[in-house]
């Protein structure tokens, strides 16, 4: 008789991180945005995914692979400027109850996502739309290809 044989599946944060980033992506486009990933502000931050919506409005998702991301990284505030909504992006076996409840909460993987808390909406002021907007729009076409 063989032996049972038993496997793990451990995942890496790196693959935490692809996973629910894909999966926030997919969602926003489902929803009606247009996603990037890995978008530099103007105060020198990084938006794992910043994506504009049909009516030129911004949303800026912060993906955390885990409790420990979370818990050492404090810049998420300083995204608040630069969005009319803010949310964190965290896996399904992220933990209830660590985040802050202002932000709003997309559950996500590799295939997709669910909005578990909608994100208050603070409007931009118009020229920091324009700006911003004109930027994303900018480095859409660049991710293009150039010629």
């Amino acid at each position: 008789m063989p032996a049972a044989v038993y496997l793990e599946l451990v995942f890496s944060r790196p693959e935490i991180t692809r996973g629910v980033t894909r999966g926030a992506a997919r969602l926003l486009a489902d929803l009606g945005y247009a996603p990037l990933l890995e978008v530099g502000l103007p105060n020198g931050r990084r938006a794992d995914v910043m994506a504009l919506g049909r009516r030129g409005d911004i949303v800026i998702c912060e993906v955390k692979s885990g409790i420990e991301d979370y818990r050492v990284d404090h810049k998420w505030p300083e995204y608040a400027p630069f969005c009319d909504a803010f949310y964190f992006a965290v896996a399904p076996e992220f933990p209830d109850g660590v985040l802050p409840p202002e932000p709003g909460l997309i559950v996500a993987d590799g295939f997709g996502g669910a909005v578990v808390r909608d994100a208050g909406i603070s409007p931009l002021s118009g020229p920091r739309r324009k700006a911003l907007t004109l930027a994303f729009g900018r480095l859409a076409a660049m991710r293009t290809g150039r010629p």
